[in-house]
């Protein structure tokens, strides 16, 4: 079976926030090393906005691990002049999409109040993936999907705020269901042991992700971790799925665990 973690983080300078391991330099050696012991066969990686150099750091990686990284990327998309961008962004190596997570104060109303509605359509025209750090503004990806028919959308972390657990950290859950019946949009089910006060398996996560499965399918949702703000063991974050999930058949793990995600990014990992 491909295991591809749908969301990673690799840096090389700055602080990362709260919550993810508390080292200054995440190297894709060392976390290659970390994936080779779990099982991990490739990872994208989501360059950090802690790190301003980490869109380079990440290129890099995949330049060097073409088979293991592919990268969605970022920039600021409160300067004019990076809108130009958008058209040539898969050219970078290793580079398959985009990512924003509005973590800013500054950011949080964008997706909202018109500042990045020039995005959409250039993505869209571009044949280029967005993720989203969604939490806040669920209701508006759909609004989003429903005008930009041709662009792939992806919500981060099942749609959920960090940092909460359990029945809080799910208040979204509707929300996020509601955006299934559009087509164009994915969910990674990225941290979803980070959810759970409990202890491995994590069983009051299960019935949440069988909703969000019943509602997307294995073709629109796809495993990953953000093994950096994890404090299970990336091999737990792998076994949650594949062995403990009895709802998921042998068919949907293979599509959950890698290839969905390889199918939505273009990555051909086969080849």
């Amino acid at each position: 079976m491909l295991i591809v973690d749908a969301h990673v983080h690799i840096w090389a300078k700055s602080t990362p926030n709260p919550g993810h391991r508390p080292v200054p330099v995440l190297t894709g050696d060392q976390l290659l090393a970390e994936m080779d012991i779990a099982g991990v066969d490739a990872a994208v990686i989501q360059p950090p906005s802690w790190d301003p150099t980490s869109n380079e750091v990440a290129v890099e990686a995949a330049k060097k691990y073409p088979k293991r990284y592919a990268v969605l990327g970022w920039f600021a998309l409160d300067k004019p002049e990076n809108r130009a961008l958008v058209a040539r962004w898969k050219e970078r190596p290793g580079m398959l999409g985009l990512r924003f997570a509005f973590l800013l104060p500054h950011q949080v109303n964008w997706p909202i109040d018109g500042t990045i509605d020039w995005l959409w359509p250039a993505a869209e025209q571009a044949g280029v993936p967005v993720a989203l750090g969604a939490a806040n503004f669920l209701p508006k990806v759909g609004e989003i999907a429903e005008r930009h028919p041709g662009l792939k959308l992806i919500v981060d972390h099942l749609g959920m705020p960090a940092r909460l657990k359990d029945d809080k950290a799910f208040e979204n859950l509707p929300k996020l269901l509601a955006l299934a019946k559009h087509k164009n949009i994915a969910v990674k089910a990225t941290g979803a042991a980070g959810y759970s006060s409990g202890d491995y398996p994590f069983r009051n996560v299960h019935p949440r992700l069988k909703a969000v499965y019943d509602a997307f399918g294995p073709e629109r949702m796809f495993w990953g971790t953000d093994i950096t703000r994890m404090t299970c063991t990336w091999r737990q974050c792998i076994t949650m799925f594949t062995e403990e999930l009895s709802f998921l058949s042998p068919a949907d793990k293979e599509l959950i665990m890698g290839k969905a995600l390889c199918r939505w990014l273009a990555w051909n990992l086969a080849g």
